[in-house]
């Protein structure tokens, strides 16, 4: 009768922490495509911004100067203030996907297309994030993870060679800057989990740090362009850069860490071509070549494959 008594309860705690971990799944899930919505968003209208007044200079500006404004207070002042120690925590989050990140990207972007852009940097953080893991984590790969991760980098050579076969070589400058860019990202989802910051608290640093350290230099050397930027774009333009990106975005996708771990958010992260390339066709009239379409269509296959597994390892 007790023995009964024990195995049932020990059934209904396994059924409660199954349950909740299917609902950590799911809110990871959702923290994450919202990351993705507002990612694809950004590399168009990043894009569109610098075909116009704006330069590569003021995006970054916009983006981590308005995200502090807003971010910065709530940790500086009250019962939420943050002890010295975690502001030194996010002094590398700053450095990994703060303002280096958003420089490189933005040199991607004004030296080849946001399609390719949005493409290279998103699909090969969650490699390089898995690789990096193995090699000084000791996280060893399933090997159906390690396919997720063939298909997507087949789906990106594939990518390439189709704007390449169209449109003839790709800056070499600009490649080696969204490759760089999909390092430090996934150096960043990496150490996110080993801090002891919130993801709201790591979004406010990243905007503190990168403020502080570029704006001074920005000003000084009179890299602004805002002046003759129009009203409406730079209303659009601080909107999305210093709020869906620097706080939203940025909220959302450490949400996304903290609920399905790093491997499996970069992964989902790799949706974003496809998305980018879908608002990239009306917005900026770049149409990616039949070759580049299926290729992506492959890189989503991948990230199926590589995300679910990385899900199911975590939990």
């Amino acid at each position: 009768m007790i023995y009964n008594k024990v195995m049932s309860s020990h059934s209904l705690f396994e059924r409660e922490a199954a349950l909740a971990d299917k609902r950590r799944i799911a809110r990871g899930v959702v923290w994450a495509g919202l990351a993705v919505a507002i990612l694809s968003g950004w590399f168009v209208v990043t894009r569109l911004g610098l075909r116009h007044e704006m330069r590569i200079w003021d995006v970054v500006a916009l983006r981590f100067g308005e995200g502090a404004l807003i971010l910065t207070p709530v940790w500086l002042f009250g019962p939420a203030r943050l002890p010295a120690r975690a502001w030194l925590q996010g002094v590398l989050l700053a450095v990994l996907w703060g303002a280096p990140f958003i420089l490189l990207v933005a040199i991607g972007l004004q030296l080849t297309t946001a399609t390719l852009t949005s493409t290279v940097t998103p699909t090969l953080m969650p490699v390089f994030a898995g690789f990096i893991a193995w090699a000084l984590i000791g996280e060893t790969p399933s090997v159906r993870r390690l396919g997720g991760y063939a298909l997507i980098v087949c789906g990106l050579l594939a990518l390439v060679y189709g704007y390449v076969d169209r449109t003839g070589p790709v800056d070499a400058v600009g490649a080696i800057a969204l490759v760089a860019a999909a390092v430090l990202w996934a150096l960043y989802t990496l150490r996110l989990r080993r801090t002891s910051l919130t993801p709201l608290q790591a979004a406010a640093l990243i905007c503190f740090w990168s403020a502080a350290i570029y704006l001074p230099v920005y000003f000084a050397l009179g890299l602004s362009n805002l002046a003759k930027a129009p009203a409406g774009e730079l209303a659009f333009q601080s909107l999305y850069q210093g709020i869906m990106m620097s706080v939203v975005a940025i909220y959302a996708f450490n949400r996304a860490v903290a609920s399905l771990g790093a491997r499996a958010a970069s992964a989902i992260i790799a949706l974003v071509p496809v998305t980018s390339t879908a608002l990239a066709v009306p917005v900026l009239d770049e149409w990616p070549p039949l070759i580049s379409a299926v290729a992506i269509c492959v890189i989503a296959l991948g990230v199926i494959f590589a995300a679910v597994r990385a899900m199911q390892e975590s939990g």
